[in-house]
């Protein structure tokens, strides 16, 4: 009876690593068309960094914190946003008031699903793609999707052995064969994920290993005191680090998610 326990489990294993192996070679074929391409050639902003750390997500927040700093927003902690300056100084800042309404204000959230998804953001990324520096958006879903497949696959051996040991009366002896023919989907399962942890786990991150060098490089650049550079260092922080790198906690609060 336990043979009907251990045929799923092989399946679902033998599947989700397969499919696994196949996004680990469809990645090292990026990062071999990466190598040829001089990541100098791409101008890195403060939103192609925030890109680079944090996705499209990251990219919101720090255009949300430069407009607030500037007096263009006002980000409440109670999780709406206002206009106060409807005047875009860049592209994504109009963007931004666009995506608020004509009534000036909206919520938070609402404000950065809406730019989370919007072209001018996406543009970024995509830009940033070809030139070999951000993992494409595709690749970094289904390679995290692969391997969150293959973390079920484990969890479901395991389930599934539990449930033959407790349903088929094994006594003394009889138990070491389910546990024996289950330890090849585990040890399957298991080494796949420890493959991943060096091999693919890279391209679960929006930069490519190119990228990740050259985010590694980037810092603040502390200069004199002035207002200006304390401005970019804090900026470069946000694009990094995302709003918890913000000293003001009334802002911090206003960009946390805020359930209805």
């Amino acid at each position: 009876m336990w043979l009907l326990f251990l045929i799923p489990a092989c399946v679902a294993a033998v599947v989700s690593c397969l499919r696994l192996v196949r996004m680990t070679a469809t990645a090292d074929a990026l990062a071999d068309q990466d190598a040829l391409r001089p990541p100098e050639a791409v101008g890195i902003g403060l939103y192609e960094t925030a890109y680079l750390a944090g996705g499209p997500d990251r990219v919101v927040e720090l255009a949300l914190v430069l407009m607030a700093g500037r007096g263009r927003l006002h980000l409440a902690h109670t999780g709406w946003t206002t206009v106060v300056d409807p005047k875009g100084r860049s592209r994504l800042e109009r963007a931004v008031v666009a995506a608020v309404g004509p009534e000036g204000q909206c919520r938070t959230d609402e404000l950065r699903r809406a730019m989370g998804e919007h072209p001018t953001v996406l543009e970024i990324g995509a830009r940033l793609s070809l030139a070999g520096l951000a993992t494409p958006a595709l690749v970094q879903r289904n390679t995290v999707v692969v391997v969150r497949q293959v973390r079920h696959a484990l969890l479901l051996t395991l389930v599934l052995l539990a449930a033959a040991v407790a349903l088929s009366g094994f006594t003394g002896g009889e138990v070491i064969a389910p546990f024996a023919w289950f330890s090849l989907p585990l040890i399957l399962t298991s080494g796949t994920l420890l493959m991943a942890r060096v091999d693919v786990y890279p391209y679960t991150r929006w930069a490519s290993p190119v990228g990740q060098e050259v985010l590694r490089e980037l810092r603040p650049a502390r200069q004199h005191g002035l207002a200006d550079d304390e401005e970019r260092d804090l900026l470069t922080a946000v694009a990094m680090n995302g709003p918890a790198a913000l000293p003001d906690a009334r802002l911090r609060e206003a960009l946390r998610p805020h359930r209805l």
